[in-house]
């Protein structure tokens, strides 16, 4: 196992537990004035892990990648996060990530130098994109406790 997988479990353990934490009652409430609640907040960082399997596993096997980039609202809305239980979404969260951990875990060293490309963006490597990947998870996260309910 490389180290970049070792390090993607560990963010995605640290990540599962700060969502557990993330009170169910917040999760209808926008994130901000205008924003996505944190359902849908949720369901973006789903979209983002079945998407980003695709892309680490094929580039993986195939030595490269060039595929389509992601039109998010569009996959917020057809997926009707708003309309799942907070409930159902977590455990959802925790099993694409345990597959996602277990794609990373088995992708050999050598393959971690290859070519992505996402849409019409620049080439990145494999190892960029999984750590693009856990940024990402991060940033969203960060917005889920960035404003209360109440605030």
């Amino acid at each position: 196992m490389t180290e970049l997988a070792n390090t993607f479990q560990a963010e995605i353990d640290a990540m599962r537990t700060e969502l557990g934490s993330i009170p169910q009652e917040w999760a209808d409430v926008p994130w901000r004035n205008g924003g996505w609640t944190r359902k849908q907040i949720l369901g973006h960082l789903l979209d983002s892990a079945a998407n980003n399997r695709q892309r680490f596993v094929r580039c993986a096997i195939d030595g490269k990648y060039a595929g389509p980039g992601y039109a998010q609202d569009h996959w917020v809305n057809a997926h009707g996060y708003v309309d799942q239980s907070w409930v159902t979404l977590l455990k959802w969260w925790d099993v694409e990530h345990d597959i996602l951990a277990a794609v990373v875990k088995r992708i050999p060293e050598s393959r971690l130098k290859a070519k992505c490309v996402v849409g019409d963006a620049d080439p990145v490597t494999l190892r960029y994109l999984i750590e693009d990947y856990l940024h990402h998870q991060r940033w969203h996260l960060s917005q889920m406790f960035g404003k209360s309910p109440k605030a």
